[in-house]
Formats: structure tokens, C-alpha cells, sequence
């Protein structure tokens, strides 16, 4: 059994930071690429950011020089600092792990509950 928990969100004011963290636990042997997403109201789930295994990173053109993505491999965990932030941000955000849980096993996706930023006065 694997489990992904998500911790961090919360109320914020425009122009303020948040930052998120996700904890994958249970039979893991690797973890390749963790990604963030994210839900607002009314709209599909969208890729915010990810991060592969060697540290490349990608970005969403909204969130570029605002979010950074960060992994402990140790750790199992990925975190996202949000600066700048601002009312559309708004939404939940999923963390997602694509990992093994053996050697022998294929690579499969695994998510989060899901952590509610909302970004308002």
C-alpha cells in the first residue's frame, strides 16, 4: 500500500507565500517524476510543475518565476513554494508520484487527497 499526504495549504493574501509538501509512504522502490496539479471550481485538473528524478523541472507558463518544485529522495517527499501568489491560484492542488514498488514492478501514478489554497483578502 502507498500513501501520498499532502500538508500546507491554507489562507493567504495576494502577494503572499505558501508552501506545500507531499509525503509518499509505504512499499516504494523508486520514485521517477513527482508533479504537482491543481482543481479550481468549474475547471479541469491542470499541471502546475513537475520534477524528474535528475532534478529537471518544467512549468506551467502561469507559474513560472513564482512556484519552485523541490524533492528529498531521502525523504520520499516533494514540496512547492508558492510566492507571489494570486487570487487565481486559487484551488486545490494534487500532489502526484509516478513510482515502483519493486524492482520487478511497472512505473504507476499515485495521488494525494488534495491540500484547498485559497488566495484572497
Amino acid at each position: 500500500q502507498v500513501q501520498l499526504v499532502e500538508s500546507g495549504g491554507g489562507l493567504v493574501q495576494p502577494g503572499g507565500s505558501l508552501r506545500l509538501s507531499c509525503a509518499a509512504s509505504g512499499s516504494i522502490y523508486s520514485i521517477s517524476t513527482w508533479a504537482w496539479y491543481r482543481q479550481a471550481p468549474g475547471k479541469e485538473r491542470e499541471l502546475v510543475t513537475s520534477i524528474t528524478s535528475s532534478g529537471s523541472t518544467n512549468h506551467a507558463d502561469s507559474v513560472k518565476g513564482r512556484f519552485t518544485i523541490s524533492r528529498d529522495n531521502a525523504k520520499n517527499t516533494v514540496f512547492l513554494q508558492m510566492n507571489s501568489l494570486k487570487s487565481e491560484d486559487t484551488a486545490v492542488y494534487y500532489c502526484n508520484a509516478n513510482l515502483r514498488r519493486s524492482i520487478s514492478d511497472g512505473v504507476l501514478p499515485y495521488w494525494g487527497q488534495g491540500t484547498q489554497v485559497t488566495v484572497s483578502s
